[in-house]
Parts: C-alpha cells; structure tokens; sequence
C-alpha cells in the first residue's frame, strides 16, 4: 500500500500543478520524475546497500516517507487555496482559443497503452537476453534500465529529441540490424561488441515508443487517463514478459517477438503518413516476423529438451555424438549447470565442477566407508549421486521442479545411483528450517555455480543452520566458482565469526574432458581436514579481509567483492564458471 500510493503521486502532484501555474505546463515534471527514478537506481547498490543493513533503510525510509507525507499535505494545501473559484485544466496552453480542449478518443489511449507496453516488455525481454544469453555479470541489468528511464527523461523534458520523420529510418535500421544480429550471431560472438550493440538499440527503441507518447500527450486536464494508460501499458509488458512468456514459450523467444511487435507499432504510427514510411514500415514488419520464426526454429532445433519456468530457461544440449566425449549439458543461459558423458563406459564419471581432485570430490572420499548420509542444496543432473555407495543415502533440495524432471529424464546418475536418492522441491534453506536435524556426514551447498547467487544461502545465519544438521564431524561444502564476484573473502569472515575451521580448494579445470575450474570451500566445527592427505596437498589460504563486513539476513553488499578484470572476457574464462560448450575458446 505504501508504495502504490507513492506510485500515484506523479499525476497528481502534476495536475496541482496545472492548477496553480495556469500558463505553465506540467509534462517536465514527468521527466524530472524519472530522472529522480535513475539516481535512485544507481545509489541504491553503490551507496545504501553497502552502507545500511536492511533494518536500518527500513528506519530511513519511513522517515523520509513521513516527511514525504507532510510535504504533499502542504502542496496541497496549497493548490486548493490557488485554485479556489477556477475550473482546473480550462486554461491549457495547447489551447489559445479559449475553447475546452477535445478529449482524446479511446484509439488514442488504447495506442498510449500499446506504446509503454511496448517499451516494457523491449525492456524486460532485453535485459533477460543480456544477463542470460549473453554474459551473466553482475548489475548488468542497471544498464538497459537507465537507458529506459533516460529515454523518458528525454523525450517529456523539450520537444526535439524525438522527430518522428528521422525515426522510421533510425529504427528501420536499428531493428533490421538487431534481427540479423540476432540470428546470425553466434554465442562465442565478442560480448564486448553484443551488449553494447543492443543497449543502443533498446535506447533507440525506447525513444520510439516514449517519444511517440510525448508527442502525444494530451491537455493537462486530461493527464491522470494519460498517465493511467502509461502506467496500464508498463504493467501489461510486465506481466507479459515475467507471467504469461514463461507459461507459453518453452524458449527465451520474447525478445525475438518484441522486435517484431516494436515493428508493427511503428508501421501503425506511420503507415498513413507517406506512402514511402508506410512501405519501408510494411516490409520491415515482414523481415522481423520472418527473422523470428528462424531465430526459434534454430535455438528450437539445436535442443535436445527445452523447458521454461519461473526461474528461467533449460535446455539440454548433446555434443560429440558417437564419439567417446560423446555428452550432455544441462544450461540455463550461459551457465553450464551439469554434464554427462552417454559412452557405457563413462555415464558414471563425476565431471564439470565435481571431479574426484575437486573439492567436493575430496570431500566425499574423505567420509568414513559406512553408510554415509548426505544433503545437497542444488540437483543439476544430479552428478554427486554418482559417487553414493550400497547404502549411502543423498538427499537433494531443488527449488525448480523441471531440473527434477531433466535429471530423472534426460540423464542417469540419479536412476542408477547405487544408493538410495530422495528430492525434495523447494528453497532449500527454507526446507532445512522446517526439517528435523539431519546428522548428515557431508552437507554441499552448490547453488554458486552461476553468478546470480542466491545471497540468502552465504549469511552467517544460514551456515548456522547448515551445521544444525551435519553430524558433530560432518562437513560443511560450499561451492562458490564464480566468474565475477569474488566468495571467497565472504565465506572467510563468517567463519571466523562462527569459529570454525575451514579450507579453500581451487582446482584446475581439464576442458578436454569436460572438467571445468572449480572453487570450493570446507568447513567443519572441531574436525582438522588438514590431516587427510589429498585435502592437505589441494588445501590453499581462505583470505580473511576484516574490511569485508561479515554477510547476514539483514545485510550484504556485492559491489565490495566485484572481482576486477581486464574486460568482459577475461572475467568470462579467467576463474571458472564456464559458459556452455560452444563458447569455449
């Protein structure tokens, strides 16, 4: 509630404007609105977030709301106490003639709505497609989203920034060339070249749409239905991309559609107008649907299973086909997210991150040679079943319920796990809290592996809870490979807050057997891994940064742990973290 009122305060502080300053109007303050919208989104991780736990922004920020409150108590006051004995809106200044300006047809604001629903779902669709298909870096997404709301602040702050003749040849071009780019451009195409180029043309697209809205814009006594339909439009191209796309697309398609969708809206807006626009608009609407079908018929084509859910895009991929490497891959986005050799001989082999030299390798043949029991927070394909036993029991916790699916269909470490297997679907901190103590001998943490990590998993409070439910020698293993964000500082400071003893293990990947760089972390309460040979020859120094700020429910900051690389690439393969095989160099 809170924030639905603060989110109705633009129109309506605007029409007391329109109130108060008869002669002035009152659409710069869209912009003034947005701009305020760009400096919120780029403070917030750059500066609140690494400086308040979450406590004490809540605190701020029901201070800063009461005081919000008073001021628009104020304004209010003001602008009836001005407008008193005045109709508002009848001195609109597009309006010299003294005439009631014509209140706009339903056309008008159905196309006010398909034109903001337009520039969300390019929004949306757009930053999915960087942040999955392209590179997983962080913060990334604050990138087209700036560009959005620059857009708005452009296009509503003067007239001139959108000139509608020179705009169906800048999007001509742009949209031509983001088809051809997308189907043509392979995965290993240089990122550094990809998230520029379609940055800039979300930008151009973005100014369509907005610009065309500013164009527009109605009297001001008629800005509440415009900016209802703004706002109508932004929450349609939401609900589109987050709710209705994963329910109807098995694939990342909603980019390749929004291109197409963009077209259309601009051959509409321009199809009366001359004869040329309408006919460059008209074969630019054929060209893109055309260049979607092939986009999803190719990425359609080259999967061996795909799926689509809430938490994003599967597909399992198979390379090498009748040769010994012959395997399958596991991928959400770029990240691989396990692997299986298909030869006879080979379908048992630990690979990816959990080779028998990596650390939840050593981890696992460090246990005693009874029947063993284990967690793990993260199925994958269900690799680790590889290394159960006659007697073993593996439990696995895996929030998305198609991996269950994958992993039981498409591989087989799980249907010819020697010991017994059991998933439970769901967070798996979460599922932990409401179980009993486990007395597992070895709890993995793997949720790591990609780089949107789910932060909740690394507090100080959630390895608490790990240790509740591993046996008083049992093991706690953390898998944190990752290619941006640096882990390793994190785990350190909570455990020595916690007090206990822990090693780091980096090892070397081997791509020519599909064994990747991998980064793993041990920590146990009383027993000394260091005894075990093989731990002791791998073991290398868990960095202990006392400026880094210990991680809790109540607080975390990323910027701080950014690891620094010399470009996008270098950060791609420099630690880890590979991306699906047909980027390897």
């Amino acid at each position: 509630m809170p924030y639905f009122l603060l989110s109705t305060t633009s129109p309506l502080l605007q029409s007391w404007y329109s109130r108060t300053n008869r002669h002035a109007m009152p659409y710069r303050l869209f912009a003034l609105s947005n701009l305020s919208s760009l400096f919120g989104l780029l403070a917030y991780p750059c500066f609140v977030e690494p400086k308040l736990t979450l406590s004490e922004q809540s605190g701020y920020w029901s201070g800063a709301y009461a005081a919000f409150t008073v001021l628009c108590a104020v304004t209010a006051s003001a602008s009836t106490k001005s407008g008193k004995g005045e109709n508002p809106g009848t001195a609109d200044v597009e309006n010299s003639s003294g005439n009631e300006p014509a209140p706009p047809a339903t056309r008008e604001k159905i196309l006010w709505m398909f034109l903001a629903a337009c520039a969300s779902v390019l929004l949306l669709s757009t930053t999915n497609y960087l942040t999955q298909d392209i590179a997983s870096i962080p913060f990334l997404w604050v990138l087209p989203l700036s560009l959005y709301l620059l857009s708005f602040i452009l296009c509503f702050d003067r007239n001139g920034w959108y000139r509608r003749g020179l705009y169906v040849w800048i999007m001509a071009s742009v949209l031509g060339s983001m088809a051809y780019a997308l189907v043509q451009w392979s995965a290993n195409y240089d990122i550094e070249i990809k998230i520029p180029f379609f940055c800039t043309g979300l930008f151009a697209c973005c100014m369509f749409c907005h610009g065309e809205l500013a164009v527009r814009k109605p009297a001001p006594r008629y800005l509440t239905s415009f900016y209802l339909m703004i706002s109508l439009g932004g929450a349609l191209g939401g609900v589109l991309v987050c709710i209705i796309v994963p329910k109807t697309l098995s694939g990342p398609f909603e980019f390749a559609i929004a291109l197409s969708a963009c077209a259309l809206l601009l051959f509409l807006v321009n199809f009366r107008r001359t004869w040329i626009n309408g006919a460059v608009c008209g074969l630019l609407v054929g060209a893109m649907v055309y260049s979607t079908c092939i986009y999803i018929s190719s990425f359609v084509s080259k999967s061996r299973f795909l799926a689509r859910n809430f938490y994003g895009c599967l597909k399992v991929e198979e390379y090498d086909t009748g040769t010994r490497n012959e395997h399958r891959n596991l991928v959400n986005g770029v990240i691989i997210h396990g692997i299986q050799f298909q030869a006879p001989g080979r379908r048992k082999e630990p690979v990816s991150y959990y080779s028998p030299d990596s650390g939840i390798g050593l981890a696992i043949q460090s246990l005693p040679k009874k029947a063993r029991r284990v967690g793990i927070i993260g199925l994958g394909v269900g690799t680790l079943a590889g290394y159960a036993r006659h007697g073993d029991y593996f439990h696995f916790y895996e929030i998305n319920p198609i991996v269950k699916d994958v992993a039981l269909k498409e591989f087989s470490f799980l249907s010819e796990c020697r010991g017994k297997t059991e998933i439970s679907i769901g967070d798996g901190r979460l599922l932990l809290q409401q179980e009993h103590d486990q007395q597992y001998d070895l709890l993995a943490v793997d949720a790591f592996s990609g780089d949107s990590i789910p932060v909740h998993l690394l507090t100080a409070e959630a390895v608490q809870l790990y240790f509740r439910h591993l046996k008083p020698d049992g093991i706690l293993a953390l898998h944190i490979t990752n290619t941006n964000l640096d882990l390793v500082p994190v785990v350190g400071r909570i455990r020595e807050v916690l007090g206990k003893h822990a090693v780091l293990i980096r090892h070397e990947g081997d791509v020519a057997d599909e064994i990747y760089n991998s980064t793993w972390v041990l920590m146990t309460t009383g027993r000394d891994l260091m005894t075990i040979a093989g731990i002791r020859k791998a073991s290398g120094t868990l960095e202990n940064r006392t400026d880094i700020r210990v991680w809790t429910d109540d607080y975390s900051n990323l910027i701080q742990i950014i690891k620094h690389t010399g470009s996008f690439m270098d950060g791609l393969y420099g630690t880890g973290g590979i991306p699906h095989s047909d980027v390897l160099p």
